[in-house]
């Protein structure tokens, strides 16, 4: 079964905090899960290994201008780069020990995910395709993977992200993370990138309907799950400490 979650709003490290939570410590774990989210405030996440000093540096320059708004800047437990998501459409699947996309390689879960998101995005109008294929990387690069090293998301396409197929332009990209609990998928879209889709909720549930169909899961509305007392707010303490934050 494919739990879907209410989708919700809150802080960063709040945000942060639930996905860990629907990773670890989910009442029912032999259920996938999925929920989409937004944001309290302006904020950006950034990759479990990317240095702060990097990051603070790659900020947007007119972040840096808006002194009145201070954007939340979160270190997530997941990879990949820096998200800045003060106009995406962000959302985080699970999946749990034992099903086949949580076994395969990482770039085997990527691409049926994307795969999934790419199809509703179409099935709504806006025309969306997976990059398929790495250009042969400068002298002193990296090359493109889906467990993206350390960068800014959405200047380049990574392989098997959501792209605009006329221009290559990257309209979604996402990180991830296995442990012995399962597999968590944090993704964004680009709302600047996707213009065709003019009603989300629409959009939300095309995506469900073909996530469904690629887990081979029936998707199924859940409330929100009940955590142990005192551990959302503990966690989520974690996520906005300094210690978390600035650990590498």
């Amino acid at each position: 079964m494919l739990d879907l979650l209410p989708t919700r709003s809150d802080s960063a490290a709040a945000n942060m905090a639930a996905d860990f939570l629907l990773l670890k410590r989910y009442p029912a774990r032999e259920r996938a899960r999925f929920r989409a989210y937004g944001w309290h405030r302006p904020a950006f996440s950034f990759g479990y290994s990317q240095k702060i000093a990097w990051v603070r540096s790659s900020l947007p320059p007119d972040v840096l201008a808006e002194a009145a708004i201070t954007p939340e800047l979160v270190r997530r437990p997941t990879g990949g780069g820096l998200v800045d998501h003060r106009d995406d459409w962000t959302y985080a699947l699970v999946l749990p020990r034992g099903h086949a996309l949580e076994a395969a390689r990482a770039l085997d879960s990527y691409r049926a995910v994307h795969a999934a998101l790419a199809e509703a995005l179409r099935a709504c109008g806006q025309e969306a395709a997976l990059k398929e294929r790495c250009e042969k990387p400068a002298e002193g690069e990296a090359g493109c993977s889906a467990a993206a090293g350390p960068g800014v998301c959405f200047t380049r396409p990574e392989l098997f992200d959501v792209i605009e197929p006329a221009g290559g332009r990257k309209i979604a990209g996402a990180a991830q993370k296995r442990t012995k609990d399962g597999l968590l998928f944090q993704g964004s879209i680009l709302r600047a990138e996707t213009p065709c889709i003019r009603d989300w909720d629409t959009f939300h549930g095309a995506f469900v309907a073909a996530l469904s169909g690629a887990l081979g899961l029936p998707a199924e509305n859940r409330p929100w799950p009940e955590f142990p007392e005192g551990e959302a707010e503990a966690l989520t303490e974690h996520y906005a400490s300094s210690e978390w934050r600035e650990a590498r």
